[in-house]
């Protein structure tokens, strides 16, 4: 029997994803571990910044809090207060907006399934994303 591939990923080994704001990085995919049911990594939210607002229309979303006070808005309702330890699942289709309501910076952890029949499928913005020369790092084939 062989030894299993190695499956550790750190945060500061991928490209950030700073086209809808934030720096996102995903630390666990097709591209960096060869999963095939879904993918996800870590959030870093400046103080005041917010991720612009996009949907999912193959996945759901799945959201902890790890450190400062976010506030989540879906489909245009009353925004959700996110604080250290709150988890927050945002389904299929929702539309979301993500905003550090705190005075540090904040950080999350995501995870996204199932996977979109392709990456370029996997996000719609629905708001212009705020850097859109910075590209976006999709979660792609195996490495």
């Amino acid at each position: 029997m062989s030894a299993p591939a190695t499956t550790k990923v750190h945060a500061n080994e991928v490209a950030a994803n700073t086209k809808r704001g934030g720096d996102i990085r995903v630390t666990l995919s097709p591209r960096t571990v060869g999963c095939t049911s879904g993918f996800g990594g870590v959030l870093r939210l400046a103080a005041g910044h917010h991720v612009t607002e996009h949907y999912h229309p193959y996945s759901e979303e799945f959201l902890h809090v790890i450190q400062g006070h976010l506030e989540m808005s879906l489909d245009g309702a009353a925004p959700v207060e996110l604080d250290p330890g709150d988890s927050l699942l945002v389904p299929i289709g929702v539309r979301h907006r993500l905003v550090n309501t705190g005075s540090v910076p904040a950080e999350a952890v995501f995870h996204l399934s199932p996977l979109a029949p392709r990456p370029e499928l996997g996000h719609v913005d629905t708001e212009q994303p705020l850097d859109a020369s910075a590209g976006n790092p999709d979660v792609g084939a195996a490495r």
